[in-house]
């Protein structure tokens, strides 16, 4: 015997399948519109925190600039300090990793033409500065991707983990490759 495709279960009258189709579409439709509005994320942070009866934990972001380099320059400018001292103050805690944002405001790298690759010297440089005065270890660096808006290198400050400061312990500064001691 060959169905058409209008065919229902015996015993099941179309209307009822069509009802059936049609409540679960709508039970969808509401499921998305549920799924599309604005969370409040600190609202359902604080509401699971409260389920578990936990106290919650101070992750702050601190931020500083480097800023006033020479238009198509990575040399550091004068007056970074502060910066390394706000950098060395937080990054004791191995915990705490340091991104370093490059940016440009339109000057570009003589050699090459490219703001991408002056905003990631500028970068660079200062984690250069920051490993040589001892405010950061290298495994504490990361860099974002290169940014505009200014002349500068953003310094950020967040909370890495615990993971941060295993790693830090278990890969020591490598010695130089051609045996040098520096």
């Amino acid at each position: 015997m060959r169905m058409n495709r209008f065919d229902t279960a015996p015993g099941r009258p179309l209307w009822l399948t069509t009802l059936a189709d049609l409540s679960l579409l709508l039970v969808g439709f509401f499921v998305f519109l549920q799924a599309a509005q604005a969370v409040d994320k600190r609202a359902l942070t604080a509401g699971i925190r409260a389920g578990f009866d936990a106290q919650p934990i101070p992750m702050t972001v601190d931020r500083a600039v480097i800023d006033g380099f020479a238009a198509g320059s990575a040399a550091l400018p004068a007056g970074t300090a502060s910066s390394v001292d706000f950098v060395r103050g937080a990054a004791a805690d191995r915990r705490i990793a340091v991104t370093l944002t490059g940016g440009t405001d339109g000057d570009v790298d003589p050699a090459s033409g490219s703001a991408a690759i002056l905003a990631t010297d500028r970068a660079r440089a200062v984690a250069a500065l920051l490993v040589r005065e001892g405010a950061a270890t290298p495994a504490q660096i990361a860099f974002a991707p290169p940014g505009t808006g200014g002349r500068g290198v953003f310094i950020d400050l967040g909370f890495a983990g615990e993971r941060q400061a295993v790693a830090d312990r278990q890969a020591p500064l490598a010695a130089p490759a051609d045996g040098a001691e520096k």
